[in-house]
């Protein structure tokens, strides 16, 4: 059995295994997961990173025998990757063993064949840590600033938000609010690096020009659409 295959398989059934995983479990399926990661922190080859998945199968074996018994074998079924690519990246319903490693050690649901790519989209773009924050005599963690959760749960908020000496910035607050990034950090951050039909341009690139007034008002467009 391929091990990505189940832990592909794992992902997408999420939400029904989730709430079954004691934290014992959760935290050895964690760290499994992390060294299956190919730009993780600790960045292991190929070899090792099947090891790992092997190791993150048997605890989910462990944790839940009911997904390992015959009946449920047709479960852990994936769709086998095109000809030529790694057994790594086999997917089971549009999701995969990274998936896994997101929902568990990251800590968010922007997983999928759908949601994925926006995740690497976003997580892609200039962004400042807490400390550099801090250090620039603003709080990281205050309302209306857009935080994602990035490899291993590790905060990044998205640079735009920012002056050059790490300040917020009054307008980005706003709109923020609008958006209630508090609630949908993501949805917030895609709104303001994809190009907005309505503004024909990219919210983030109108920032510090004539035309950042007019962002409020195309925010509010989105939010009375909704």
């Amino acid at each position: 059995m391929n091990p990505y295959a189940v832990l592909a398989a794992a992902a997408a059934q999420w939400e029904r295994i989730a709430g079954l995983l004691d934290a014992g479990t959760r935290e050895r399926l964690a760290a499994h997961l992390s060294r299956i990661r190919r730009d993780g922190p600790d960045p292991c080859d190929q070899q090792q990173r099947h090891a790992a998945a092997s190791r993150a199968v048997e605890v989910l074996a462990d944790g839940l025998p009911e997904l390992f018994g015959s009946e449920q074998q047709a479960r852990l079924t994936a769709t086998p990757p095109p000809a030529g690519l790694s057994a790594e990246n086999v997917t089971h319903l549009g999701f995969s063993a990274e998936d896994l490693a997101v929902l568990l050690v990251d800590g968010h649901r922007m997983v999928g064949s759908l949601l994925s790519p926006v995740r690497e989209r976003l997580l892609a773009a200039p962004a400042l840590e807490p400390d550099t924050v801090f250090l620039g005599g603003a709080d990281p963690y205050a309302v209306g600033l857009i935080r994602l959760s990035g490899r291993g749960g590790a905060v990044r908020l998205p640079s735009f938000q920012f002056t050059a000496d790490h300040r917020p910035r009054p307008i980005v607050l706003d709109v923020n609010r609008i958006l209630t990034a508090d609630r949908d950090p993501w949805g917030a951050a895609d709104w303001w690096l994809t190009i907005n039909g309505w503004l024909d341009a990219r919210p983030e690139a109108l920032i510090g020009t004539t035309r950042e007034q007019q962002l409020p008002n195309a925010a509010r467009m989105l939010t009375d659409a909704e």
